[in-house]
């Protein structure tokens, strides 16, 4: 295996996912008190980025599912769920939160962490595109083994980081706030970048 292609794998995959730690942290403090939450975070995360790698891939090979018109749209995904998530949190503000409070089925659903990581992702889709189609069957490879094995490391970050004392503590008290302004700030940003609704 190429070190040099590894390395620019790794390279590209931090650049283009940053953003996906503070998302996955959040996610993780939101989860914290629901058993089972962390696999469902994770498996949501892989569920969405290998969509994204799926449709890159077809692209480089010259098909195309999305018309590059429709990427912007993908902005409300994060944007529904995030004014879902600012109901729940109005709609629950007065609620005492007991600390030792846990549910078998709380915290953030598979599908709904796919559902943003793809349409965080919808711009990787454009970089990724040239990379894979230049790269070459072998290179891609290489590209995709990095991306998925990394995907893995931004799940263990956005946990650590949701589970240091001084992070937890905050997440714990404002990540209900928070979770919905990252997302909805998330897809308005998708949605003005990519000019729709002539945005």
């Amino acid at each position: 295996m190429n070190l040099g292609i590894v390395g620019q794998a790794a390279g590209l995959f931090a650049v283009t996912n940053i953003d996906d730690i503070l998302v996955l942290s959040l996610f993780f403090a939101q989860g914290a008190r629901h058993p089972r939450s962390a696999r469902r975070i994770v498996l949501g995360q892989y569920l969405g980025f290998v969509a994204i790698l799926a449709v890159a891939v077809a692209a480089a090979f010259g098909a195309t599912f999305l018309p590059e018109s429709a990427i912007p749209y993908l902005g409300l995904l994060p944007l529904a769920l995030g004014l879902k998530a600012a109901w729940q949190a109005w709609k629950h503000r007065d609620d005492e939160v007991d600390e030792q409070q846990t549910t078998e089925g709380g915290g953030p659903k598979a599908l709904e962490v796919a559902a943003v990581t793809f349409a965080n992702g919808g711009d990787n889709i454009g970089v990724y595109v040239p990379v894979f189609a230049t790269a070459g069957v072998g290179g891609m490879s290489v590209y995709l083994i990095v991306f998925l094995v990394l995907v893995a490391v931004w799940c263990f970050a956005g946990r650590y980081f949701a589970t240091r004392p001084l992070i937890a503590k905050a997440l714990s008290r404002w990540g209900h706030l928070l979770l919905p302004l990252v997302l909805i700030a998330i897809g308005l940003l998708i949605l003005i970048e990519g000019g729709a609704f002539g945005l």
